[in-house]
């Protein structure tokens, strides 16, 4: 979220966001939900205003970022077999079956996702 909460902004996060401009990211379906309920925490707790909100939303729409369909068919066969045997939550185990199955990398600031998925064989976004 440091894409569109500036106190959440890191080099990383920003390094992730600059890379969209050449790359496509994909995510699985409960993006989606993630961010919208992000977005409504943080209007709650007076971090954004609505306006912010929407504006959040229109930009992270705008962006090349593909949200995969088959995420919904495997939540109940192989995340949580990712899931009980890495000890990670499901959503976790969302996006580290969705790079395992496409291969591509990771991009994220958890260091135990980012410590099981190199150990699956999944890469690291790392900035350049």
């Amino acid at each position: 979220m440091g894409w569109v909460l500036e106190d959440e902004k890191t080099d990383y996060t920003e390094a992730v966001l600059d890379s969209l401009a050449e790359n496509r990211a994909i995510v699985p379906s409960l993006w989606e939900l993630e961010v919208s309920n992000v977005l409504i925490v943080a209007e709650r707790r007076g971090r954004i205003t609505q306006a912010q909100t929407t504006h959040a939303l229109s930009l992270l729409s705008s962006l090349p970022i593909l949200v995969d369909p088959l995420v919904p068919k495997r939540m109940f066969a192989t995340v949580p077999a990712l899931a009980r045997e890495h000890q990670l939550s499901a959503y976790d185990a969302a996006y580290l079956e969705l790079a395992l199955r496409e291969g591509v990398a990771i991009a994220t600031l958890d260091q135990k996702l980012e410590r099981i998925a190199l150990k699956c064989g999944v890469e690291i976004y790392k900035k350049s």
